[in-house]
């Protein structure tokens, strides 16, 4: 089939792919076109809990975090339009063996800029007084945090790059990433029709391990199905802030302003992307009843509003690659996220675009991100960690 030409060629138009085709745009990169297998935030960033939050375990992901949280904020001047922006507050309750870790952190966070504060239980039973807490002794607090609308958000990033010229190519389903000596061509998709380009930006969710294996790229990806559910609630409750809880292995934030959607991690790895279903199971749904009852008591017995499975990527130490692999000149990559990078895809897609544009990310260092840190035995770099499980176990948050 005939094929046409570009400058650069984006595989997936999710949040991350899509805020990279946004700043691509907006820095002059040229023709830009982006294609995806179903719709626009078809895949993760469509199911995304949206959580924007500033706490990690270590500070490269807390940079991201940074970076990204003053687009959300400003999203109407920077970007246009409304990305449903709700700063309700955060709290990271840790158990009780790993306050220094959490104070650790916090110190960690508060050095590269963020508005956060260690708080004792009786101060958490004064800021949200909703919130179980009588089974930990501190927690992490950020008032500036909060969350957004992971499809309105998507939408946005899509918009104002198509305004700027980006050709959005939905239903197009990408077969092959295309190389020869080494480097970069362009794509061909199902139907047959080739895009040439001198640079491709993979941001493929689940489905990227399908283009990196036959060029020979295995970085131990594992797509992951993960679920959610909505509980109304009860008539006694007016709001909370999103909640990261240990004790529950669980997350919730507000959904809209009569309810809440909580994830609760499994710890389970291995779903066929091509094959799964959207539906929850129902020991999942009481599983999350469970864990949002045990922390805000007023939702026990509230009904479910609703419930959705979708798929992440997760990578073999739980944080993502972003990188321009050396294997092939011109392609870059944004894979393996497993499950957190909303937050972070403001900085993600700035700094991938800088990189693509001038031959490096301008706007911090994603040295500790790179795909060689699996082959090289490079630790990633986080002292202060809550327990191996839950640095692996991530749901879209």
């Amino acid at each position: 089939m005939a094929g046409t030409t570009a400058d650069v060629v984006i595989i997936g138009a999710g949040v991350n792919g899509l805020s990279a085709a946004f700043r691509l745009a907006q820095g002059g990169a040229g023709k830009i076109v982006v294609v995806e297998r179903t719709h626009v935030a078809g895949g993760a960033s469509g199911k995304s809990g949206a959580l924007v939050r500033m706490h990690y375990t270590n500070a490269p992901e807390t940079e991201l975090a940074v970076k990204s949280l003053g687009v959300f904020q400003n999203w109407g001047e920077i970007v246009g339009g409304d990305c449903g922006w709700n700063p309700t507050g955060f709290l990271r309750i840790a158990r009780p063996e790993h306050e220094a870790a959490l104070r650790a952190n916090v110190a960690v966070q508060q050095g590269l800029g963020v508005n956060t504060r260690v708080v004792s239980a009786a101060e958490v039973a004064e800021l949200a007084p909703m919130v179980r807490a009588d089974d930990f002794d501190v927690a992490a607090w950020e008032p500036d945090s909060g969350y957004a609308d992971p499809v309105a958000t998507t939408y946005g990033f899509a918009r104002r790059a198509a305004e700027l010229g980006v050709e959005i190519r939905t239903n197009s389903p990408v077969a092959a990433i295309t190389t020869e000596g080494g480097r970069v061509i362009g794509v061909e998709l199902a139907g047959g029709e080739r895009i040439a380009a001198p640079a491709v930006l993979l941001t493929g969710g689940a489905w990227a391990n399908d283009l990196l294996a036959p060029l020979g790229l295995d970085f131990g990806l594992v797509p992951q199905r993960v679920q959610v559910a909505v509980f109304h609630w009860s008539p006694e409750l007016t709001g909370h802030p999103v909640v990261i809880d240990s004790f529950h292995s669980s997350w919730l934030r507000q959904e809209g302003s009569v309810g809440t959607l909580i994830g609760v991690e499994l710890g389970t790895r291995g779903t066929d992307p091509h094959a799964f279903s959207e539906a929850v199971d129902a020991e999942q749904i009481e599983r999350c009843r469970r864990a949002l009852t045990a922390r805000i008591p007023a939702m026990d017995g509230t009904p479910m509003r609703g419930a959705w499975a979708g798929l992440i990527m997760m990578s073999p130490d739980g944080r993502p690659i972003l990188d321009h692999l050396p294997e092939y000149e011109g392609l870059f990559c944004v894979v393996g996220d497993s499950g957190t990078s909303f937050k972070t895809a403001p900085a993600i897609g700035q700094a991938m675009a800088e990189w693509i544009i001038s031959g490096e990310p301008q706007l911090l260092d994603l040295a500790p991100f790179a795909a060689a840190r699996f082959t090289d035995g490079r630790a990633w770099p986080h002292e202060h960690r809550y327990g191996a499980q839950e640095d692996v176990a991530t749901i879209s948050r």
